[in-house]
């Protein structure tokens, strides 16, 4: 964003090697999953980017990387004599031979990009997140509050906690006065005992004093050097941090339904439920709002096909796709094919995918590349699956990319 206004730098932080999405992303990073049919995770976060002006975007990759890699370069060129530009940029061991330390010291072995490109202030998002934000509206209140960075918060359950950095405003609402970062016994809100405001990760920063903590951090050898654990807690307690409530965000095209909406899809759980979202009759996520598109890569496939026979309801069917069996609340991805009597319900299929004729797939999350014999089922027999597959706390059965079905 420049043309008369501030500079800013975007930074994308794409280098968690996403344990608890496993099997998913065992021969990939996090934010390279497919989501949605068509996107990978990471596509939320460019396209919000995008979308709100900020065009001069840095990837920050390490673990699993070359699909991530790969999907960025050829997705997401922009226009270079505009000077923009979107490039994934790998752990080079700028600061000594170790990896990254954590999300902190990513951006400190990074901050030659920070120097080359001399931004105002710098916009630091998660890459692994299902949402759509206009980042220029925290931006607007980042700059008028005058604050060192703003951290944008969302309202959670309060036993959802452990599983976020909580934040702590202040008496007017705005300063933040603390932060805990996974905490398991919180205060709630003064006007909702029962919530707490959770970091979604996204922080916008006066390039200073980003600058200035990562620095200091570093001199703290028992520091996990973290974003929302290390620098964030730096920045509150000189009193520079603010927050920015996600809930007033709007952007163009919205529904009263998916306004505010915002999916943490780190457990096979939470990306499973996140895709029955998608398919309500009332989607709470609305992936066809034109007026701020999600982009990804369209590949050059034929329409979907449905032979005599084939129906799917409720449910996302990708270009690629034949159908001759049944599919109801499911998502498709490309090239999925469902043969002759097969049955697919409530799953979630990647590229590739072949489900043989008769066979049974149900609550299932299958990726790229695997074929259901005829007559295999899964999702069927839960203690079969258990012995044979991932299976989620709730009862998700997952595949990985072209796990044998037995």
């Amino acid at each position: 964003m420049r043309r008369g206004g501030p500079s800013v730098l975007g930074i994308v932080l794409a280098g968690g090697a996403g344990k608890r999405l496993m099997p998913l992303t065992a021969d990939r990073a996090k934010p390279a999953v497919v989501f949605g049919g068509t996107y990978r995770l990471v596509d939320f976060v460019l396209s919000n980017l995008v979308n709100g002006d900020i065009l001069r975007i840095c990837v920050l990759t390490q673990y699993k990387s070359h699909s991530l890699d790969r999907h960025i370069t050829t997705t997401w060129r922009m226009s270079s004599l505009l000077g923009n530009y979107v490039t994934p940029v790998p752990a080079q061991q700028r600061l000594g031979p170790h990896w990254y330390l954590g999300s902190a010291d990513a951006i400190l072995q990074s901050l030659n990009l920070v120097m080359d490109e001399r931004p105002d202030h710098i916009a630091v998002f998660g890459a692994d997140h299902v949402y759509r934000m206009d980042p220029r509206q925290m931006l607007r209140q980042h700059i008028d509050g005058g604050a060192g960075v703003t951290v944008a918060g969302i309202r959670v359950p309060r036993a959802e906690s452990s599983a976020f950095g909580v934040i702590k405003p202040g008496p007017d609402g705005r300063t933040v006065e603390g932060f805990l970062e996974k905490p398991t016994d919180p205060p709630g809100l003064e006007d909702d005992p029962d919530s707490v405001l959770a970091s979604m990760g996204n922080y916008v920063f006066s390039t200073r004093a980003l600058v200035e903590s990562l620095f200091k951090d570093a001199e703290d050898e028992n520091s996990a050097h973290d974003m929302g654990g290390s620098i964030l807690p730096i920045l509150t307690e000189s009193g520079e941090a603010q927050l920015y409530d996600f809930s007033t965000n709007h952007v163009p095209g919205e529904t009263a339904r998916d306004q505010g909406y915002w999916r943490d899809v780190g457990t096979l759980d939470a990306y499973y439920d996140a895709h029955m979202d998608l398919i309500a009759e009332r989607p709470a996520f609305n992936l066809y709002n034109r007026d701020w598109p999600v982009y990804t890569h369209s590949s050059q496939l034929s329409p979907a096909r449905f032979n005599a026979g084939g129906i799917a309801g409720e449910s996302i069917v990708s270009a690629g796709c034949l159908i001759r069996g049944q599919v109801t609340r499911s998502v498709l991805s490309p090239g999925v094919v469902v043969e002759e009597g097969a049955v697919v319900q409530d799953s979630v299929l990647h590229d590739n995918v072949r489900v043989g004729r008769g066979a049974i797939v149900r609550g299932a999350i299958l990726d790229k590349h695997i074929e259901v014999p005829p007559g295999a089922a899964v999702g069927v027999n839960e203690q079969r699956d258990r012995e044979l597959y991932s299976v989620s706390e709730n009862g998700v059965v997952a595949l990985g990319k072209g796990q044998r079905v037995l």
